[in-house]
């Protein structure tokens, strides 16, 4: 009977224990998720306390210029922006409230603001001071959220990094505002910024200015929202595996990665810090190549070399940009891996015939092993952890909608993610590689054999370039935009960009034409190489795309931004006015 009553004691108390310690673990989740939603209330908070500040802004400056033509200053581009500011023909203040109103306009409709930079107005009357006019003198600018702003936010669309001011500008935005560029406001990203849609659980989703159905693309998606729509004329984005490239395809507008370490990243924050297979660097985005070009031009000088010494001190070249010599140039309309829409592919042969009548020379061109490059290289490079460092990010998070399945990826454990890979190979040979490579490389050493696969990789796809004597390529961007939610479960889209990420090549892309009712019924019988559950992913993204913009992507070697811009530059002057736009 005691021997009993002990046992009966000791099996209820371990129950107890079991009891206590499932209560303890559901309660400190609902505390977390207590926690989270009131800093995320916290962060709404601010926001709409800030685009309260910006209406009082205009309200205060209006009242004293009543007779205040908005339209006229956002109508205007930034090459003629400059020199009316410069020709003192329009007041600077004039023309950062003309935008600070168009931005508040165009978030209202799209939800592309995060933050007012509200030091803005002290800061133009200290451009004003200056003695020499800067080649952006009185310009407002935006800020992708991820670019680094004394006394603001940089959180990455995660709620751990709310809160967390930064102590002093990114060294991109010190130089912009020594050459007399004003940022005003900050605007909306993925969350993580791992996706190309543009929506997080702290500020919701922002739209595609051509189609509200549509995604603005990400992960600079509210950079190229609030520029499509006019709210600006020039920002700052940041790429690492198409980020800039994606979203200015989408919207309609034009963007330029440079290669990596050309401009300065320091300042700038990111999820994953420390991966070297493909680096994040910060591009123009803008409404026409000479904005990213004077971009380029401004930030290109000594005041960034010598605030980030690690920076090649290499000025922008004129001569180079502005050169009429006729091009070789390569291109293909695709890449044998993930078959472009059937107006991309339109628009790459349209835009080359068109190249070809003014005088360069079109040479098709193969990228050499891309499903390898893709997988074993990007992929498997950008998670080399297996996700690992980036699922942590999310510890304090409420996972947004749009990137549950991502996240139940990159969640999986290795062992399963194999075990996944072999049993789904024979029947989705694609998808079971892409999955695999989510695995990472497993090793220190494995690591140093990846970063050296690299550096081989590159040689051989430049020795390809060098036999045609290549002076720059033109390829595909993917597109037209996708529908809302569609992005999350097409990672493998970001495949027309991320191969220039891991090339280190500088790529742009600018929009050529826009989606035709035939295109639309083409695409019904879209069946890409595989007929896998991504090319059927394909035809749901992009249905009901009739009149959304259609970009090509333009490329160069190493260092050679100059020769990129030169080549996306004869693109648009061939393409407007002569394809349907």
């Amino acid at each position: 009977m005691i021997f009993f009553l002990f046992d009966f004691a000791v099996n209820h108390f371990f129950l107890f224990i079991l009891c206590c310690l499932v209560v303890s673990t559901v309660v400190v989740k609902c505390m977390d998720h207590i926690r989270t939603s009131m800093t995320i209330e916290k962060a709404q908070k601010q926001r709409k306390d800030a685009l309260h500040l910006m209406e009082k802004v205009i309200t205060d400056f209006k009242e004293q210029h009543p007779e205040l033509d908005t339209g006229h200053i956002v109508s205007l581009t930034l090459s003629q922006l400059v020199d009316q500011l410069k020709k003192g023909s329009l007041a600077a203040e004039s023309v950062l409230v003309a935008y600070i109103e168009k931005a508040l306009e165009v978030n209202k409709e799209l939800n592309c603001l995060t933050d007012f930079l509200s030091e803005c107005e002290a800061q133009l009357q200290e451009v004003k001071k200056q003695k020499e006019k800067g080649l952006l003198y009185g310009v407002p600018i935006t800020l992708k959220d991820n670019v680094g702003y004394k006394g603001h936010d940089s959180h990455c669309g995660l709620v751990q990094f709310l809160g967390i001011a930064d102590q002093e500008d990114s060294v991109i935005v010190q130089v912009l505002k020594k050459h007399g560029a004003v940022p005003f406001v900050k605007t909306n990203i993925p969350q993580s910024m791992i996706n190309f849609d543009c929506s997080n659980s702290i500020f919701g989703q922002t739209l595609n200015p051509h189609n509200h159905k549509k995604t603005c693309g990400g992960s600079s998606g509210g950079e190229a929202a609030l520029i499509a729509g006019g709210g600006a004329v020039l920002g700052v984005g940041t790429d690492v595996l198409g980020s800039i490239r994606m979203p200015c395809s989408f919207c309609g507008i034009c963007g330029l990665k440079p290669s990596g370490n050309r401009l300065s990243s320091l300042g700038f924050s990111t999820p994953v810090s420390g991966m070297k297979s493909a680096v994040m660097m910060p591009g123009p985005m803008a409404r026409d190549v000479d904005s990213l070009a004077l971009f380029m031009k401004a930030v290109l000088c000594d005041d960034m070399f010598q605030l980030d010494p690690t920076v090649p001190p290499v000025p922008f070249r004129d001569e180079i940009y502005n050169s009429s010599k006729p091009l070789t140039i390569g291109f293909y309309d695709t890449d044998g891996y993930f078959l472009p829409s059937p107006g991309m592919r339109r628009a790459i042969q349209e835009t080359k015939a068109l190249l070809e009548e003014a005088g360069h020379k079109l040479v098709p061109f193969s990228p050499p092993r891309i499903e390898y490059a893709l997988n074993e290289l990007c992929i498997r490079g950008f998670f080399a952890d297996g996700g690992s460092t980036l699922v942590d990010k999310f510890n304090a998070d409420i996972v947004d909608p749009n990137l549950k399945q991502q996240m139940l990826l990159y969640k999986i454990p290795t062992i399963v993610k194999k075990i996944i890979t072999f049993f789904m190979r024979p029947v989705f040979p694609r998808i079971a590689n892409h999955v695999n490579a989510h695995c990472g490389v497993g090793s220190v050493k494995q690591l140093w054999k990846h970063n050296a696969a690299i550096k081989e990789y590159r040689c051989e796809y430049i020795n390809e370039w060098k036999k045609l004597n290549l002076d720059a390529l033109l390829c595909p961007m993917l597109g037209p935009a996708f529908n809302i939610g569609c992005p999350g479960k097409l990672f493998a889209g970001f495949c027309f960009t991320m191969l220039f990420n891991i090339l280190n090549f500088p790529a742009g892309v600018l929009p050529v034409n826009i989606v035709t009712p035939e295109d639309e019924e083409e695409l019904k019988n879209y069946k890409g190489y595989y007929n896998d559950l991504w090319d059927k992913d394909v035809i749901k993204g992009m249905e009901d795309g009739v009149g959304l913009p259609l970009a090509v992507q333009c490329v160069a070697l190493p260092w050679q931004e100059e020769q990129c811009l030169r080549l996306m530059k004869e693109v648009e002057n061939v393409t407007r006015g002569k394809l349907n736009k």
